[in-house]
């Protein structure tokens, strides 16, 4: 044997022999719960379409709203996407663009909404940050200012999901995915309606519908009408690690946003696959 080879350190690591690929084997050393890497921060999505592109009399409000709450929280403000991801789509499906060229032409709408926001937020020094700043610098932009606002999109972009022709993980699923591994205390979708409804309350027969306070990932995996998020949110929540309950709220009832932010049920209750630590 050469002096090389006999001065050569081995790491004793469980995962030396080990597929990475495989669950059984990697379960003793991954199975563990991640750490919180942010378990002070609220994450509040901001509906696109339900808030933003209804123009001042929703927005207005909402950022007042969101003023008033920065001296109690810690804040990572996440916009969505509005009426004009749906003609991106549509002139993009016209002209055969594949799901993963539709998916950073949405981003980039959902993007032009947090700009908006943050530039109302701006004299409490809230800035908008893109999705890398977000992952690696967060924390220090949080330190300097109660808010931060991005995108609610996830930075999926060019990989494509074989399901649809339509991106299928939009600013719901994206919202979640970002407050699930920050370990974040919790996570707030703002929209214009009170909640989760047995039937869409907008819909023919409306009146019928009735408010679901409180329900699960597994009991929604059942419904088969039209829900207020992306249905792909059931399957991230479905694997949460961190996150135990996500709460809907009507962003057009004043005091709806505080009120769940301060721990009050004031809409729909949705609770995740995640264990209580």
């Amino acid at each position: 044997m050469s002096d090389t080879a006999k001065n050569i350190k081995h790491v004793s690591s469980p995962l030396a022999r080990q597929t990475l690929l495989d669950d059984d084997l990697t379960r003793p050393v991954a199975g563990r719960r991640p750490i919180r890497l942010l378990p002070w921060l609220q994450v509040v999505k901001i509906g696109g379409r339900s808030i933003m592109d209804r123009g001042r009399d929703a927005i207005l409000p909402v950022v007042e709203e969101l003023r008033k709450l920065l001296p109690e929280h810690r804040l990572l403000i996440l916009t969505g996407a509005g009426v004009r991801a749906r003609h991106l789509y549509g002139v993009g499906l016209d002209l055969g663009l594949p799901v993963g060229s539709l998916a950073p032409l949405a981003a980039s709408e959902a993007g032009q909404n947090g700009h908006i926001l943050a530039s109302l937020l701006a004299p409490e020094g809230v800035s908008y940050v893109e999705h890398p700043t977000i992952a690696t610098q967060l924390a220090i932009h949080l330190s300097a200012a109660r808010a931060v606002v991005g995108s609610a999109f996830p930075p999926y972009h060019h990989h494509e999901f074989p399901t649809s022709r339509i991106p299928p993980h939009r600013a719901d699923t994206g919202a979640f995915l970002l407050a699930d591994a920050l370990g974040a205390a919790g996570l707030t979708i703002v929209e214009d309606v009170d909640g989760v409804y047995t039937a869409d309350p907008k819909g023919p027969g409306g009146e019928q519908a009735q408010l679901l306070r409180e329900t699960s990932v597994a009991e929604l995996a059942k419904h088969v009408g039209p829900l207020p998020f992306d249905r792909a949110l059931l399957e991230v929540m479905a694997t949460a690690r961190h996150l135990e309950r996500v709460q809907l709220v009507n962003g057009l009832a004043p005091g709806r946003l505080t009120a769940a932010l301060r721990g009050e049920h004031v809409g729909t209750i949705v609770h995740t696959g995640a264990r209580p630590a």
